[in-house]
């Protein structure tokens, strides 16, 4: 790896963790782009051994000149237009932004397009990779001939454009198959992962209502098999609208009857025929975590996504052919579909299925090592994990080809920091990325010509104008404020599924700020040009990166006969770790005994995610309200983490104060 730049900073600026040197930065393809993009689109040029500097200039480029940037993104990404453009930004609104109006494309024709390479078609496209830790190679081509044979199979039952068609599946080659066959068509892709309850799933799914089901029969976590052929069975039942379902045999069961074979439906020697759809014809659904009812059903684009993937993983995380990228990461998390996007840029994808630490701790470094991954994205809870667990991952492994490790979830601590740069590798480029499920992407993180600061991401990313406002709507440097985007992104959602009026999304980012998009978080933009993330300023409960809404915790709770009402909340600890409290206002004569923790332990399980058990279960004598009856969860969140009651509500809107004196109590005995 190169060697760091060990010269001292300014005295008024704090040293860096570290940064690149001079041969990094000028192989890096974002320094190559801001060059060509200086002669051909009147970007600003690099300032000759300022990369800090010359980053700053090009994002203000990026973000006062969008037409420009965005068309220079698709020119040096060669995107292909099935029909040119008219123009490439016809409306900035937010929301209702026109991008490439007239446009026409394929995402999937992009994601295989090094197939039609005779020099790399039997390269690996795919590694996948289970608890054996053995990868298993899937060439660019059999993967384009799968693709083909299934889309045409699609086809042949009747889906067309616009379609749904879904996916209940762990993260197999399977998955990326089934989506990349769906783009194809121009169908619409949605996928959970196999740990959710059926519930859960069908609060999605039955929002978009698939034509196509794709599902295992279960799947293997923690050395153990989890049978879902009970689950699967109910999808079927509670799915009206399927006019197939594909059963794909992980744990080798027969396909259940009237069911199809995945194997006779990938097996034909078929090119694939790729739609051409318009650059805002819907490329999947992805969900919010359905904190005050149903969860989003967030609608994102074929050419939105296309352009802002590119951009993300082939200028930011500088990924192209010969790179391996592996993010641990489940079908039921848009980093599924951010690490699909890999093979955008001609790089490998790793496909993990499996538990992050089976059968140790350290278990995905051992992945990376044997997959010979050179971007390695993970959770930060996981580096944490492994810093308290004393694993040393640079002593045990060789990562010599690691040249990037990166993180979200949840912001990594400065610990996590200092424990990458001291056991995995001291020149290590380490990316604490933030972003959103609602824009599939990043809004500040990975930039490889940037120094890299201890408990920071290092710069807002290209083409995203993101700023740090205080409640009057004012821009604030060096201060904590709410994380907004002030000018659209191709890859926010074209609508909310089920929102006629767009009444559902404008109340979801654009009710505080009009015209602006705030997203949930607490930031601080730096002087020095980096982002510091401070947790979420909502009620959404993000355990591991999944992210899961209050409301799917009450609903299944809430149907114990012991249970009257349920408040649960979510909370970043300043070691990384999350606290995650269930408080539960009991029926009469219920009493909050084993037997009782137990079943509200096993109910959340089984019916929504093993990841969302609730750290501890507190008896509280009533659930505070507001005066319109909606449960009070983000002053309680804000009392839990030390705010005083006068600070963190409005008395006038509480139904009964004294009922948050006890949360108050409750955060001074624990601190």
């Amino acid at each position: 790896m190169t060697a760091a730049n060990t010269s001292p900073p300014p005295a008024d600026r704090p040293e860096p963790l570290w940064q690149p040197g001079p041969d990094r930065v000028e192989r890096a393809q974002i320094t190559r782009f801001q060059a060509w993009a200086a002669d051909r689109h009147g970007a600003p040029r690099a300032v000759p051994g300022d990369p800090a500097g010359s980053y700053a200039a090009l994002h203000r480029w990026s973000v006062d000149e969008l037409p420009r940037f965005w068309q220079a993104v698709t020119e040096w990404f060669d995107v292909r237009f099935g029909t040119p453009y008219e123009t490439v930004l016809a409306d900035r609104a937010m929301p209702g932004a026109r991008w490439f109006p007239g446009a026409t494309l394929n995402y999937a024709e992009h994601a295989l397009r090094t197939a039609g390479d005779p020099a790399r078609a039997d390269e690996p496209a795919l590694l996948a990779v289970d608890e054996t830790h053995d990868p298993r190679p899937v060439s660019w081509s059999l993967l384009s001939r799968q693709v083909g044979s299934l889309a045409a199979e699609l086809r042949g039952l009747g889906v067309r454009p616009g379609d749904r068609v879904s996916g209940y599946l762990p993260n197999i080659p399977e998955a990326v198959v089934a989506f990349l066959a769906s783009a194809a068509v121009g169908a619409v892709w949605t996928s959970c992962a196999p740990d959710f309850g059926a519930r859960s799933v069908l609060d999605r799914f039955q929002q978009v209502e698939p034509v196509v089901l794709f599902t295992v029969d279960g799947y293997r976590y923690g050395g153990k098999e989890h049978d879902r052929t009970g689950t699967v069975a109910e999808l079927r039942r509670e799915l009206p609208g399927l006019r197939a379902v594909v059963h794909i045999p992980l744990l080798g069961t027969p396909a259940p009857e009237g069911t199809l074979e995945w194997a006779a439906l990938t097996s034909a020697e078929v090119e694939p025929v790729f739609e051409q759809v318009p650059f805002d014809h819907p490329l999947w659904v992805l969900y919010s975590s359905g904190t005050t009812g149903l969860p989003k059903a967030i609608v994102q684009s074929q050419g939105g996504i296309l352009v802002e993937h590119l951009k993300q993983l082939g200028l930011h995380c500088d990924l192209g052919p010969g790179d391996r990228f592996f993010w641990y990461t489940s079908t039921g998390w848009m980093m599924w579909n951010f690490l699909v996007s890999g093979l955008l840029t001609g790089t490998t994808v790793v496909v993990y299925d499996g538990s992050p630490g089976h059968p140790g701790t350290d278990a995905q470094w051992r992945i990376a090592e044997r997959t010979g991954a050179t971007f390695y994205g993970t959770s930060a809870a996981y580096v944490m994990a492994c810093r308290k667990a004393g694993a040393r991952p640079g002593r045990d492994f060789d990562l010599s080809r690691v040249r990037c490790v990166a993180t979200t979830g949840s912001p990594l601590p400065p610990d996590g920091f200092r424990w990458i740069h001291d056991e995995v590798d001291g020149d290590m480029w380490i990316a604490s990325v933030s972003g959103g499920t609602d824009v599939c992407s990043c809004f500040a993180g990975a930039v490889p010509t940037l120094p890299v600061h201890i408990g920071e991401l290092q710069a807002p990313g290209l083409g995203t104008d993101l700023q740090a406002w205080d409640p009057h709507g004012k821009a604030v440097v060096d201060e904590v404020g709410e994380l907004i985007v002030a000018a659209p992104m191709p890859s926010m959602p074209v609508r909310f599924w089920n929102d006629p009026d767009g009444a559902r999304y404008r109340d979801s980012y654009f009710d505080m700020f009009p015209g602006n998009w705030r997203h949930g978080d607490w930031i601080t933009v730096t002087s020095r040009g980096s982002v510091v993330i401070h947790g979420r300023s909502d009620a959404t409960l993000n355990r591991q990166g999944v992210r899961m809404g209050s409301a799917d915790i009450y609903e299944a709770v809430e149907r114990l006969p012991e249970i009257r009402e349920s408040l649960v909340i979510g909370i970043e600890q300043a070691d990384g770790g999350y606290w995650m409290p269930l408080f539960v206002h009991l029926a009469e004569g219920a009493a909050l005994d084993d037997a009782l923790r137990d079943s509200v332990k096993r109910t959340i399980r089984e019916h929504l995610s093993p990841r969302h058990v609730p750290d501890e279960i507190i008896e509280v004598p009533a659930v505070p309200h507001t005066l319109t009856g909606k449960r009070i969860e983000v002053p309680v969140k804000r009392l839990l983490q030390g705010t005083p009651l006068d600070k963190a509500v409005n008395p006038g809107s509480v139904d009964d104060l004294e009922l948050l004196r006890f949360y108050e109590r409750l955060a001074r005995e624990r601190a």
